[in-house]
Formats: C-alpha cells, structure tokens, sequence
C-alpha cells in the first residue's frame, strides 16, 4: 500500500500523520509531540493511544521519536510524499509546491521572518527527503491563505519602497483557516458565504477576518509575532519599545530573544506558557497573564468585525480556542452587542454550536494535516 505521511513542526510541538495514499486521503493514524522542552511527550492516536514520556526533547529528537513510533506502521507500505507545513511562503508562494532545492534555497530566506517555525520546518524537510529519498515532498505554506488581501490590509504606513521590497502584512496560520473555511462549506454554507471571524488560540495565535471564504484581515502580520499574545511571543507591540531596546545597548539576538521566547504567557506570568498550567494556578501573575490574553482577543475581535462590517459567525480553534471553555466564556462576556451570548451548558462541554445570541459561535477542531495531504494528494494525482 502506498500512504502519504504529513508533518506540521510548531513552536511547541510537532504533529504527524499518516494517509492512505488516494484521491481522497483516509486517515491511518495521527499524532503529536507535545510540550517541546524539558519534559515533551509523544502521543499516537492508535485504539487505544499511545503515550510515552520523552523527557528534554527539541524538534529533531521530535522528528526521531515519530519516526521511530511509526517503523512497526510503515512496514510493508510505500510513503510515495511526505507533505510539510512551512510558516513563511512569502509573496512568491501562495500554493503549495513541491519541495526542489531551489524552492527550499528560497524559503531559507525567509527564516528571520518565522524564528520560531521556519528553521524546524525546514530541518524536516531535509530529514524527510532522507528517510524517505523516493517521495515527493510538498511545502503547504501559512502565508497562501491570506494572499490577494486588499491593500489597506496588507501595507504598513511606511515609505512605499518597503512595500516593494516584500515589507507587508502576510498573516499566517493559513492551513488552520483553509480546513475551517472548507469545513464552513460543507457543513454551514449559508456561514461559509458570508462574514465570519476565526480565532485559531494555541501556543501561537491570531484571529483572521473571511467573507465568502476569503481571508480580508489577519491580526498577524510581517511576522508571526504581531497581534494577539501567544505562548512565548509578545504580540501587538509598540515598535518604539523595540528602538528603546535598542538604546539601552541590547543586541538583535537579544531582542530576538525576548520577543519571540521570552514574551507572551511566559512573560507575563514569569513561570509558564502552557495555558493549562495558569488556569491551575493560584499565582496572581497567571491571572493577570490570563486578563491580558482575554482582553486582546476582545479588542482583535472588535477589529476583525469592523474589518468585515459586521459578523455572521465566530468560529474557535486551535488547542485553546477547542477546548477552554473558561477563555471561551471571558471573551465572549459582554459582547451582546455584537450579538454574541454564550450557551454555558453548550461551553462547558466543547458543543460545536456554542451560542445563545444570533450570531452563531462554533467549536471546530482544526486539521492542519488533512489540508496538507490533500495538498500531497493533488500533486501526486492531477
């Protein structure tokens, strides 16, 4: 049998899946490791799961990890592509593409865009063509959703020769949005068609503006730092504070540091950036990390509606935004006047259909990996 394997290397974690290798991918088995650093774990979806403790693991440990699990699953089957998720695609790559040297050449340059993602993203590739030096390798690319913004979305009120030169608004977490959007079609098409509002709310996090399944707005931006706080990353910042830091003699490297690892949830709590472990804890600091997280995705969430000139739906995603009710509940609180109003009962149980009001809000759990294999799938079967 001839199967499609697909890695999606995070900030956090690495999640992997394997697919039969047909017109229309059906799913084998799925997985992750989760909690990238001192103590990550690494999960197969099999009947039942399988769990096991890694201890230290960084993305390449990771990627040895999955592999290994996978050996007894693989046996005997052919993996014909490996698809991948890359952040960064840049202008030039709106659609996924096969992985030539030339290409992965190109998308190295666009590693200070995406510190955090592109390098992993990329170091699987190159494990990937090794493992598996028959396979078609396929890059998805988080940036392709958002192309063809309008322009007021897109540009910086910067001097046009940065526009030009590739300085715009790129937004990311595109292949969380695609399967959204494609799920809105098939399931809610009267939703699909008009103005709906995703907040994908993980480890990284951004909330994007579609109309008619397009994406019109991002909270992200250049970089996969702008917008709402995230795990480690700051989010919406002053670029100011980024010139003080500069004056009090602080290097790029450690900017880039604090910015991108140092920030966020970790940041403000001083202890963690795992949101289950600031909900668990009596620590003040986690509170206030929490109040500050709650209320940027209120105001982003004001932002995206008058984007679209009003909201049709909300959906929720990401591993936050599917399963914290309590997150769910605080943004929500208060937005009647959007026509927003929550279902307690519906929240407290992760429905899909969450709302009270008129504006329907949902609960989808999204599927990053399936948008890749299809993507595998299409190329190896055109």
């Amino acid at each position: 049998m001839s199967v499609l394997l697909t890695l999606n290397a995070g900030s956090s974690s690495v999640k992997f899946a394997v697919y039969e290798a047909a017109n229309a991918p059906l799913l084998i088995v799925a997985g992750e490791v989760d909690g990238l650093g001192p103590a990550a774990r690494l999960i197969v979806n099999t009947n039942p799961a399988t769990k096991r403790d890694l201890g230290p693991t960084d993305h390449a440990s990771a990627l040895h990890a999955i592999l290994a699990a996978l050996r007894p699953i693989l046996s005997g089957r052919q993996v014909v592509g490996v698809g991948h998720r890359i952040v960064h695609g840049g202008g030039a790559f709106t659609a996924p593409v096969e992985l030539t040297p030339d290409v992965i050449e190109a998308l190295e340059a666009f590693v200070p865009l995406a510190p955090l993602h592109q390098p992993h993203n990329l170091a699987m590739v190159a494990a990937a063509r090794q493992s598996f030096p028959d396979a078609v390798q396929i890059g998805c690319f988080d940036t392709a959703f958002h192309a063809g913004h309008p322009w007021v979305n897109d540009t910086f009120a910067l001097p046009r020769r940065f526009y030009e030169a590739g300085v715009r608004r790129y937004g990311f977490h595109g292949l969380s949005y695609d399967y959204i959007t494609d799920k809105l079609r098939a399931d809610c098409p009267e939703l699909a068609a008009g103005r709906v509002v995703i907040a994908h709310l993980g480890n990284g996090a951004s909330m994007c503006a579609v109309r008619d399944g397009r994406s019109v707005g991002s909270t992200m931006g250049f970089s996969a730092l702008d917008g709402l706080p995230m795990g480690t990353r700051c989010g919406q910042l002053d670029p100011g504070v980024l010139l003080y830091m500069m004056e009090q003699g602080m290097s790029r490297e450690e900017i880039t540091s604090i910015l991108y690892e140092e920030s966020g949830l970790q940041g403000l709590s001083g202890f963690s950036h795992d949101m289950r472990t600031l909900q668990a804890s009596d620590d003040p600091r986690a509170a206030e990390a929490i109040d500050y997280y709650v209320f940027r995705i209120r105001r982003e969430l004001g932002a995206m509606t008058a984007v679209l000139g009003g909201i049709d739906a909300l959906v929720f995603c990401g591993g936050i935004g599917e399963n914290a009710a309590v997150i769910r509940a605080r943004v929500i609180e208060g937005m009647d006047y959007l026509g927003l109003s929550l279902d307690a009962e519906a929240n407290a149980r992760n429905a899909t259909r969450v709302a009270t009001g008129p504006v329907p809000i949902l609960v989808i759990p999204t599927n990053e990996e399936l948008v890749i294999a299809r993507a595998v799938s299409a190329a190896l079967h055109p």
